[in-house]
């Protein structure tokens, strides 16, 4: 999806490019999440059980979505970035036929798009949900759930919770990470983070700066704009947009969610 607009409909620019930067090197990204696999078998055991199809948000580069498909369940992948939906369509190819047959891509967002079919389940994994930075945004895209699942159906989503060490951190220290060989370019980088809460917005901006090695003139910068949703304002937020919790739960094993748990999954359903 694209930032949030500003009363008067004028686009706020800081959110909209915390919103897409992201995503617009999907090598770089593929290999920044290589090891993130825990919510994949999550979501590929939720996809089996639930018997399909399914539909998700934010399907990105095929992350989730191609490992479904290759477990027999049909999907329907809804994402605004151009990048990750032409690297996925790049990849389908080298996928067997009947796992290509099996994924459908639609570009759009995930406030408005619309589609002509119902899902026994509705995921929006690994907090593309922290892209939704209004009240506004949260009820139009929960409303597009609903109109989605099927009146059984299971809405899936998980949402990092707050850190309060990353609210607290002070904007103008740049925290600096390990030289690194950047995926993309092939080079050796430097690079430093600094972290900015909006506490009015409830929004963290993390800046991630990179600096060739050979080349500190080139460097780049990338942003990144996260919402942050506390526990019970999101179930509040369900509650008040149609919706009933079934299970919460704090890590992706089945495990409760606690004071120590950094992520919250949240199973819920259409109102009766």
């Amino acid at each position: 999806m694209s930032g949030s607009k500003r009363p008067g409909g004028v686009v706020d620019l800081e959110l909209d490019a915390g919103s897409r930067a992201h995503y617009e090197d999907p090598v770089y990204y593929t290999a920044s999440y290589r090891r993130r696999i825990d919510d994949v078998q999550y979501y590929v055991t939720q996809a089996t059980r639930s018997g399909g199809p399914m539909l998700e948000y934010g399907v990105g580069n095929g992350r989730i979505a191609l490992p479904v498909a290759r477990h027999g369940v049909a999907v329907t992948g809804v994402d605004h970035s151009r990048a990750m939906l032409g690297d996925l369509r790049a990849r389908l190819p080298l996928e067997r036929a009947d796992v290509q047959a099996r994924v459908t891509l639609r570009r759009g967002d995930m406030r408005t798009a619309r589609l002509k079919a119902r899902f026994p389940l509705v995921i929006c994994p690994f907090n593309t949900a922290l892209h939704l930075y209004t009240r506004t945004d949260i009820e139009r895209f929960l409303a597009r759930v609903r109109a989605h699942l099927t009146p059984d159906g299971t809405f899936i989503v998980d949402l990092a919770i707050p850190s309060f060490v990353d609210l607290m951190r002070d904007p103008a220290r740049a925290f600096r990470g390990s030289n690194f060989r950047h995926p993309t370019t092939g080079g050796l980088v430097r690079y430093d983070e600094r972290f900015d809460y909006d506490h009015v917005r409830q929004v963290l901006f993390v800046t991630t700066t990179f600096e060739p090695i050979d080349r500190p003139d080139a460097g780049w910068v990338l942003p990144l704009a996260h919402r942050q949703f506390f526990p019970q304002e999101w179930e509040a937020l369900l509650h008040y947009n149609g919706f009933v919790t079934r299970d919460v739960f704090g890590d992706f094993h089945g495990g409760p969610l606690t004071r120590t748990s950094d992520v919250m999954v949240w199973h819920a359903r259409r109102k009766r």
